[in-house]
């Protein structure tokens, strides 16, 4: 069992940044491939970027080249950075962490993330 807790979320103006944490405790952190998801209102759940338990990352079409996933195994702990941010980003972003492809793996709450003037 893995608990996740997002934080970082935040108003924040077009163009800006943030960085979005992703606290995991109650199990081994390393074998799992992390991911970030986001949901915006009216609309289903997105895959943002994800980063396996070997280091390789893949990142949604809209975010590439703004968003930077990373992890750090010592503090248990992934981040996604968030440059150049868009109106069309505001959204709950939600962390997954999963040891087996495929599967649902477990969920942190989100945090709200709104990008506006």
């Amino acid at each position: 069992q893995v608990q996740l807790v997002e934080s970082g979320g935040g108003l924040v103006q077009p163009g800006g940044s943030l960085r979005l944490s992703c606290a995991a405790s109650g199990s081994i952190f390393s074998p799992y491939a992390m991911g970030w998801y986001r949901q915006a209102p009216g609309k289903q759940r997105e895959l943002v970027a994800t980063m396996t338990s070997g280091g390789s990352t893949n990142y949604a079409d809209s975010v590439k080249g703004r968003f930077t996933i990373s992890r750090d195994n010592a503090k248990n702990t992934a981040y996604l950075q968030m440059n150049s941010l868009k109106p069309d980003d505001t959204a709950v972003y939600y962390c997954n962490a999963k040891r087996v492809p495929g599967t649902i793996g477990f969920w942190g709450q989100g945090t709200q993330v709104t990008v506006s003037s």
